[in-house]
């Protein structure tokens, strides 16, 4: 290994086994973590791709990611610390990523999640939408065209294969934010929000 490798590997290392100790809950809810940001900062300075929006890096970007830390929450996370007087429990966070199948439309997104409601079962929740690459490869406009909702488990009963409700947005109503991919290497991502909030995806 160069000495560039080997720090980058030592702050993965140490980067994954600080969000490691902390619980799910912890890593993806509001919660303030400065040494975890801190070594996120220092290997988005190492980052191995330049401009991984670009297609050249499609195969490595693309595909299913966990969501194991937000340093601001998700959008979800944060609504549900405000809206639920009960404690909701986060089993997991993921996002799919895929070639749009609309020529030239860019990348296709899938965030989802998987709730634990007291007293009723579990709750999957999914956003579709699709990110658009800017010519600079790093930054894209994010917009979602549909968000579904299903129960895959009620009361502690399993497969009852109830049905999924998928609202769509109307494109008027369909607001666009920008998302900035800081850092892409064969098992881990980096992602920063319009507001500076930092991601970590992990395969």
């Amino acid at each position: 290994m160069t000495p560039l490798q080997t720090r980058r590997h030592q702050l993965k290392t140490q980067l994954l086994q600080s969000i490691g100790a902390l619980e799910i809950e912890d890593a993806i809810l509001p919660v303030e973590h400065p040494a975890i940001d801190q070594i996120i900062c220092e290997l988005e300075a190492l980052n191995p791709i330049d401009q991984p929006l670009r297609p050249e890096h499609w195969p490595m970007l693309l595909g299913s990611w966990a969501l194991v830390y937000a340093s601001r929450g998700t959008v979800v996370t944060r609504r549900l610390g405000r809206q639920f007087p009960l404690p909701v429990g986060i089993q997991r966070v993921w996002q799919r990523l895929t070639d749009s199948e609309d020529n030239g439309a860019g990348i296709a997104t899938e965030n989802g999640a998987v709730l634990s409601l007291p007293f009723f079962g579990e709750l999957t929740a999914t956003a579709q939408g699709i990110w658009k690459p800017y010519e600079e490869g790093e930054s894209a406009r994010v917009s979602f065209g549909a968000f579904t909702v299903q129960a895959t488990r009620l009361l502690g009963i399993a497969g009852l294969h109830l049905p999924q409700i998928t609202v769509p947005v109307l494109e008027f109503l369909r607001q666009e934010a920008l998302w900035i991919t800081s850092y892409l290497d064969e098992d881990l991502r980096f992602g920063r929000g319009a507001t500076g909030n930092l991601f970590v995806f992990r395969r």
